[in-house]
């Protein structure tokens, strides 16, 4: 294990957690756009993003129980955001005939985007970068008092 690999995995949580950050607020503020991209002639809704998130490395089995047995101790590398995906669930129908986008039965598609899933989505996302500051800095103290040691 080297001494910044604390450090990495903690980079590297706290890079995921604000790309998740950023994909929910894009979700958010798109939540009503009823014009999002065009698909075969026609204007389809926003589709809600998700990002996927991926250990860094991917390890056998053998590694971790390696790790566990002391004989590799280099295990723990972090995570990466590997692809932001669109939800495929169907899109809401509005019954709202006055609006531009109503089909000829008078309903609009509405993205597909439920604002009570994204804030919680959030405050998930929010606390995991928390949790990985609050890491951040006890391994950064951990390193300062063994540096103190010395004195």
């Amino acid at each position: 294990m080297t001494l910044f690999s604390g450090f990495n995995a903690s980079a590297s949580a706290l890079t995921t957690q604000r790309l998740r950050m950023d994909v929910i607020s894009s979700n958010m503020a798109n939540a009503e756009t009823t014009r999002a991209r065009m698909v075969d002639g026609e204007w389809t809704p926003y589709r809600r993003k998700m990002v996927v998130v991926e250990p860094n490395q991917k390890q056998p089995f053998s590694a971790f129980l390696g790790s566990a047995m002391k004989q590799n101790s280099e295990v723990g590398t972090g995570v990466k955001a590997s692809a932001i995906v669109e939800d495929q669930n169907p899109f809401k129908l509005l019954y709202d005939p006055t609006h531009p986008d109503a089909n000829e039965e008078g309903y609009v598609e509405m993205p597909n985007v439920d604002p009570l899933r994204e804030m919680v989505d959030l405050m998930t996302a929010t606390r995991s970068y928390e949790a990985n500051v609050t890491s951040l800095n006890a391994t950064k103290n951990m390193l300062m008092k063994a540096l103190e040691i010395g004195r």
